[in-house]
């Protein structure tokens, strides 16, 4: 084995995680429509399964909600891809370096990669070499008998930690930010919302 493996960026448009897992199984950072439409279909197709304890919204109101482009993707949109795929999709978090691995119960015979940094997904490959062009990114490992894909899961792990040793993430539960027009101190996801009403506040203001 040869090469390095690589964190390959998606576009932060809330379909990370959708073009990430088309660059991943297709090499196509535009799947984004394509996927949430398999999603939709595939939730709709089997509403016992899907019911609204396991979606946590009911069914209808699940297919429409990912359908639109702004709302982002999971695990339980993870679990249906990697089913639709064929393949596990292991997905790695850099704050505490965890592997989840979806479609592990199925015993598929491949596995893809991605990289999570708490708000947003990236695609890992394997490089033949530092900057090579994506074209030679492979992307797809096979899954031996003892159920890992051999040495590139350490070079992944490497990766990830190296990520998380410089801090390439977002901790959703402990960041804090503080309104400078209202002075309210936020903690958590709550930035998120609380920065998207000052950025309004400050265009509606001409402060632009």
């Amino acid at each position: 084995m040869e090469g390095i493996i690589v964190r390959r960026v998606i576009p932060s448009d809330n379909s990370c995680l959708f073009n990430a897992i088309g660059y991943v199984m297709d090499h196509d950072k535009t799947k984004a429509s394509e996927l949430r439409q398999v999603i939709a279909a595939t939730v709709a197709s089997d509403p016992t399964k899907y019911s609204e304890a396991f979606l946590g919204k009911p069914n209808a109101e699940y297919c429409s909600w990912i359908l639109d482009s702004e709302k982002w993707g999971g695990a339980i949109e993870l679990s249906i891809l990697a089913d639709y795929y064929g393949r596990e999709i292991a997905a790695y978090d850099i704050q505490t370096s965890r592997c989840d691995l979806y479609g592990q119960e199925r015993n598929y015979s491949e596995r893809v990669m991605l990289i999570y940094d708490g708000l947003h997904y990236d695609a890992l490959a394997m490089s033949p070499f530092e900057d090579a062009p994506e074209e030679f990114d492979q992307t797809i490992f096979s899954v031996q008998k003892d159920r890992t894909i051999g040495p590139v899961e350490g070079l992944a792990l490497n990766l990830v930690k190296d990520q998380q040793s410089k801090r390439r993430y977002t901790d959703t539960a402990n960041f804090t930010l503080r309104c400078g027009v209202c002075q309210i101190g936020v903690i958590g996801q709550k930035v998120i919302f609380f920065s998207f009403l000052y950025l309004t506040f400050l265009f509606a203001s001409g402060f632009t």
